[in-house]
């Protein structure tokens, strides 16, 4: 019973023994430190070859035979303190080269490339920057009048091509006559017509405008008509001065005036017209005239229109006081068929004040009047 107890107590111990072995086969034997590899330890240096490791570290080498547990005649004492053999016990491990922590030290890096070096920078002239140096005073240089294409066509036919390129992109001449207004009014009295019309030739900076407006009324025929003669110019983007001649005509009263007047298109594309008639008597005489397009539709257009009469004295041959002698305030809506041709209907209003408002009680004619309209807006 002891002996066999003893038996196990060996073979437990060999067990032991040799399952420590097998985990850490170095164990006992001092390993020499390892430092740390480089990054690349053989930049730029010639590095002895290594011996070609074996597969097997242990080929070419005995090992002890392990002893036989089994074995009953295996003395328990020396199973017991047998520990197996260490295969590397007896041979030097061969010494690692020592990697330097930087592989490039001890060797010069050459640096970023400086694209201004070796190059001296002058400072400017008299340590002046470009912005305060001083303007010079030298003359332009010549205009340059020949041309290569005169020496090839000629001067003359290049010279009328020039003349032809010009009038083409800017310098045209084109003409259009505006039929503002042609419509017919209600009136108690037979009913009653009215025109506005104006028609220009020239180019983007001087014209020839003629404008022409009257109203009558069917029993009567012409009460009132006027015709000018204008020169226009531009004198600014938006802005034409008028000046020229005005005829009247109808009713005893043809006259003439010298006129001066000025169109201007205002912000929000509000036309405006004014103008100063002074007779050939010696009456002074104004007129004031505003319209806005409020385009409902890309066809539909509403048009207010609102205008001032003035006079600098009383005419009593006109039926006319001084101040502010009549206003006029209109409605119309159009369509347009085409631009050019828009058909419209609408309503006016129009009052006398002061002096000719008592100039025509006394004649018997109503000093405010509405009537509706039904007319043609047109241009060529």
């Amino acid at each position: 019973m002891i002996r066999t107890s003893l038996l196990a107590l060996a073979l437990a111990s060999s067990a032991t023994a040799a399952a420590a072995q097998a985990a850490d086969p170095h164990a006992g034997h001092a390993i020499p430190a390892q430092p740390p590899a480089p990054t690349d330890p053989h930049a730029g240096h010639a590095m002895p070859a290594a011996p070609k490791p074996s597969a097997d570290p242990h080929a070419g080498h005995a090992m002890p035979e392990p002893p036989n547990a089994s074995s009953p005649s295996q003395p328990t004492q020396g199973a017991a303190s047998a520990a197996p053999v260490d295969p590397h016990a007896g041979h030097a491990m061969p010494a690692q080269p020592a990697a330097s922590a930087d592989p490039h030290a001890g060797h010069t890096m050459p640096g970023p490339a400086d694209p201004h070096a070796g190059h001296t920078m002058s400072p400017m002239q008299g340590g002046q920057t470009a912005a305060a140096l001083p303007v010079g005073n030298a003359p332009a240089p010549a205009v340059i009048t020949d041309s290569v294409a005169d020496q090839v066509f000629g001067t003359g036919p290049m010279q009328r091509a020039r003349g032809i390129l010009a009038r083409e992109h800017g310098g045209v001449r084109i003409a259009k006559l505006m039929l503002n207004l042609a419509e017919y009014q209600s009136q108690p009295l037979g009913g009653g017509y009215r025109w506005d019309v104006e028609g220009w030739y020239g180019g983007d900076i001087n014209r020839f405008v003629l404008k022409s407006e009257g109203e009558g009324s069917g029993g009567e025929g012409v009460e009132l008509a006027e015709v000018q003669a204008l020169y226009s110019r531009a004198v600014a983007r938006y802005t034409d001065v008028q000046v020229g001649v005005r005829r009247d005509f109808g009713s005893g009263n043809s006259r003439t005036y010298a006129t001066v007047g000025v169109e201007s298109l205002f912000p929000y594309w509000f036309e405006v017209e004014a103008a100063a008639f002074l007779s050939d008597r010696g009456d002074l005489t104004g007129r004031v005239e505003g319209t806005y397009d409020l385009r409902l539709t890309q066809r539909v257009v509403l048009q207010p229109q609102a205008e001032l009469r003035l006079s600098a004295q009383k005419l009593p041959r006109l039926n006319t006081g001084s101040g502010i002698t009549h206003a006029e305030l209109g409605l119309r809506l159009r369509y347009e068929v085409r631009r050019e041709f828009a058909p419209y209907i609408g309503v006016a209003y129009e009052r006398a004040f002061g002096g000719t408002a008592d100039f025509l009680r006394s004649a018997g004619e109503d000093v405010e009047s509405t009537t509706f309209v039904i007319g043609l807006r047109a241009w060529f």
